[in-house]
């Protein structure tokens, strides 16, 4: 079983979880204590972590990632509600803020 350390709110959490297991999902059914998540769907970014080992086991980034975190991506940032654990993962919920893109006023004349 793939074992997933968290860094958060200042904590670690280490915890095996069933190969192809979704944090989020195991967090909303309390099974995976603190991780920051919102919508479970790549739509507010809550839950996005910074992976800092384990990234070659992942999957690459799906569209959603790549819509929500852009050039983030390249700095190793994910968002968990996305992700299927299938190694030993570590990630950090630490101190990350993602700006969301901000759409132009509709009728805006910008040039």
């Amino acid at each position: 079983m793939p074992k997933v350390t968290l860094h958060v709110d200042g904590d670690v959490i280490e915890q095996e979880v069933k190969s192809h297991a979704n944090l989020v999902v195991l967090a909303g059914i309390k099974q995976f204590p603190k991780l920051k998540y919102g919508c479970g769907i790549g739509k507010c970014t809550k839950c996005t972590c910074k992976v800092l080992n384990g990234e070659e086991n992942l999957d690459p980034p799906n569209w959603k990632e790549e819509k929500m975190l852009g050039d983030h991506l390249k700095k190793g940032y994910r968002l968990t509600c996305q992700l299927t654990i299938k190694d030993d993962l570590k990630i950090s919920q630490e101190n990350i803020v993602i700006q969301k893109k901000k759409k132009l006023a509709q009728g805006s004349n910008r040039t």
